[in-house]
């Protein structure tokens, strides 16, 4: 297996054009730039990934061992060379040698190499800490639960190979080169690590201009990217806080970092200096990567997190308290802060009402709260919040002052607050509880989240998020919003408001999306091709019939650029399903699987329409093996529960759709759709009871509502009926359908005095 370097890392520089600029690599900018590659060297991003030697090989390789669950594995050193002795894929101890070292600290991973071309990261790692700070030794990075060998999170799985997950952002122009066919890889870089042209794009014809003198004639110094934005501040008079002096007239800058510092995925080739939406898809806020306010909980690698934060709205930008070539900060402690915000004002006990020297004198520790993954790699939330004890009171979200008091209770950090002189307001009209509820089924929260995704003062990431939730529930007034945002500058929001109009039937949906047919940055444009899928292409004319169909070969494209990841294979599962091309899509159900045997989602899919070709037997098999794969999916149960009723088999459907309504917390649907089951197969008032505990804990849903006054009318417990009618009239008091139901129940709306 080899991973070779780019044929261009000799080329002179005068053999590349302006159009075709190539690689050059970073000791060639050395000779003009030694201040800046001085910095890089030795940095995070310069030792991202070295070849085991001596000095790179941080860990204990003198055959030290370690067990994992009854597993050893084993470290050890021969002829210079570094090997591990540990179960591979099959769950046979094998002997592997290390091709890379990965990382520095705090802590350090190791590629072994497979057959067909795949490098995979080791779980065992090695905490490259202070033994004072409990390091020096090795770890497994899923320490509390056994990782078998047949489980996607084993080190041999797709989630630790190095091809699809680490590579783009630990080397230098990446090319994946995976064949779907042979579902081999044939990996490339140019650089092993994070160089000059990581960030600034191939730099030939800089170096050209540079050499004739021109490069002030060239917009961004004949780079792909301009990542000079740093800005001058200054202290308007009376101000403690610092603002810019011109406006930051784009992100590109953040745009830059954000290619490997934010939770994403790939599009399609990467272009220097466009947005991030054009290359890749970013994922919003929300559980399960973000707590219901905004803050990290999975690892989301900041760029989400900073992007809903003041100082972007105010136009910070990475490198304003990061020194991008060295990866260290513009200053020590409070000192990165007080570059922006008067130290006489925020850096004293006034302020932060701590002794000055302890921790919570430090403004990381309350602004941003730092999350360890990776069992060791603590991240600080780079959202940069006041801390909201009473938003953990109310919907239990982390705050940093109980972060650090672990003893004491939200309400004890409210209450000291409070006595501070705190006043947070009418917490149950945050956005947080809003995102909270609306999770829980309550559609009362929708018209709160409305409110932020039209604020054009909000951050585009939160407005995208909240208009995406609220469009999802159906909640009334979302779609016009949705129109207004697909002209927005932010390809963000054009990308959620393109997802709204999903709520559309699909001849208004086209005639809504086809202006973005064409749209200048990608990921807009693959959202719409997969919100046109189904539009029939025969009530068309030719020449958007021909539009649509060149759309649908870009998006089939751009996703056969990643077929190594089983979610892609699942996206064209999705594609091909709602174009009607069945075949296609069984095919990359498949695949799905064949990279992935426990995906859950996979299986659905799958039996899905295998039953919409009549083929109940195999989607019956779909559902099992989804089961036999996690137990306690309530997911496989609905599914099985809707197979077994449609088939007229009783007691097995509301057996399953039973057991997948008591496992439901959050929203509704299964718990909805047992009680309509109950009611359909004879059981009536059993659907009451069951609808009945539903609407207690979601009192806003009204398709609940509408179906408990109509099964107890059925019943003849007219008053019930009239009483939930009133609730329903309440709800929406201008529904002509409601108010038909209400007047012949003889409910009319209570009268509030």
């Amino acid at each position: 297996m080899a991973f070779s370097l780019g044929s261009a890392a000799g080329a002179l520089a005068e053999s590349a054009t302006a159009d075709q600029p190539i690689f050059i690599g970073a000791e060639k900018c050395a000779g003009c730039h030694d201040s800046e590659h001085s910095q890089w060297s030795g940095s995070h991003h310069d030792l991202a990934m070295q070849k085991p030697t001596p000095d790179t090989v941080l860990g204990d390789f003198d055959n030290a061992r370690f067990e994992y669950f009854g597993t050893e594995t084993q470290f050890l050193t021969r002829d210079g060379n570094y090997f591990v002795r540990t179960d591979g894929p099959d769950g046979i101890i094998t002997e592997y040698p290390v091709a890379w070292v990965f990382g520095v600290d705090p802590l350090q991973q190791y590629l072994l190499p497979m057959e067909d071309g795949r490098l995979q990261a080791l779980a065992v790692a090695w905490d490259t800490r202070d033994v004072e700070e409990g390091g020096q030794r090795w770890y497994h990075l899923f320490p509390d639960e056994e990782i078998r060998y047949d489980d996607p999170l084993h080190w041999t799985g797709p989630y630790l190979n190095w091809n699809t997950r680490c590579a783009e952002c630990h080397s230098t122009d990446v090319q994946k080169n995976y064949n779907a066919d042979t579902r081999r890889f044939a990996t490339t870089f140019f650089e092993e690590d994070v160089g000059c042209e990581s960030c600034h794009g191939p730099g030939s014809t800089h170096v050209s201009l540079a050499q004739s003198g021109a490069l002030g004639s060239n917009n961004a110094s004949g780079l792909q990217t301009d990542l000079s934005a740093r800005g001058q501040w200054y202290f308007p008079e009376g101000s403690a806080i610092a603002r810019r002096r011109s406006t930051l007239n784009d992100q590109q800058q953040v745009d830059n970092c954000a290619r490997c510092h934010a939770r994403r995925s790939t599009l399609g080739h990467y272009d220097y200096g466009k947005p991030l939406s054009d290359t890749h898809r970013l994922s919003l806020l929300g559980e399960p990567l973000y707590h219901h306010d905004g803050q990290i909980l999975d690892e989301v690698y900041v760029y989400g997190s900073f992007m809903q934060s003041k100082m972007s709205q105010a136009g910070v930008v990475c490198a304003n308290c990061h020194e991008p070539h060295s990866n260290k900060l513009r200053a020590e402690g409070n000192g990165v802060c007080a570059q922006c915000h008067k130290s006489e004002v925020f850096d004293s006990p006034e302020h932060h009402h701590h002794p000055a020297t302890s921790a919570g004198a430090q403004c990381v520790d309350c602004h941003m709260p730092a999350k360890t993954y990776m069992g060791v790699d603590a991240r600080r939330d780079h959202s940069m919040r006041i801390p909201r004890p009473d938003l953990s009171v109310m919907i239990d979200t982390p705050n940093a002052c109980t972060d650090c008091h672990a003893d004491q209770s939200p309400q004890w950090a409210l209450d000291a607050l409070r006595d501070w002189g705190t006043d947070f307001g009418n917490t149950s009209q945050h956005r947080a509880v809003a995102m909270a509820a609306l999770q829980r089924g309550d559609l009362r929260a929708a018209p709160t989240l409305l409110e932020i995704a039209k604020d054009g003062k909000e951050s585009s990431i939160w407005r995208a998020t909240a208009l995406e939730r609220a469009s999802a529930s159906g909640a009334e007034g979302s779609l016009q919003i949705a129109q207004n945002l697909l002209i927005a500058d932010d390809p963000l929001l054009r990308i959620s408001a393109v997802r709204a109009m999903q709520q559309l039937p699909v001849t208004r949906r086209y005639l809504a999306l086809a202006p973005l047919i064409k749209d200048p940055v990608t990921g807009v444009r693959m959202e719409v091709a997969m919100s046109l899928a189904a539009v029939p292409l025969d009530e068309l004319s030719p020449a958007r019939q021909q539009s649509l169909l060149t759309l649908f070969d870009e998006y089939k494209a751009v996703q056969r650029q990643h077929l190594d990841m089983p979610a892609t294979s699942m996206q064209l599962g999705i594609f091909n399903a709602t174009r009607g091309d069945f075949p296609a899509a069984e095919s990359a159900y498949r695949e799905a699987l064949a990279l992935n045997p426990q995906l859950i989602s996979a299986y659905l899919n799958l039996a899905d329409l295998l039953r919409g070709q009549g083929r109940e037997a195999e989607a019956r098999v779909q559902l099992e093996k989804a089961l036999g794969v996690n137990p306690q999916s309530g997911d496989a149960m609905h599914a099985l529960g809707l197979l077994e009723a449609r088939g007229g088999n009783r007691d097995r459907a509301l057996d399953w759709l039973g057991k997948a309504a008591a496992l439901e917390t959050a929203g509704s649907r299964h718990r909805f759709v047992y009680g309509v089951a109950q009611h359909d197969f004879g059981d009536a008032p059993g659907a009451l009871t069951t609808l009945g505990k539903l609407h207690s804990a979601l009192p806003a849903d009204e398709q609940v509502l509408l179906a408990l006054v109509n099964y107890s009318a059925e019943l003849g417990k007219t008053d019930m009926a009239r009483r939930y009618a009133r609730k329903l009239l309440t709800l929406a008091p201008q529904n002509p359908n409601y108010q038909r139901l209400a007047a012949s129940l003889g409910a009319r709306p209570r009268n509030p005095g």
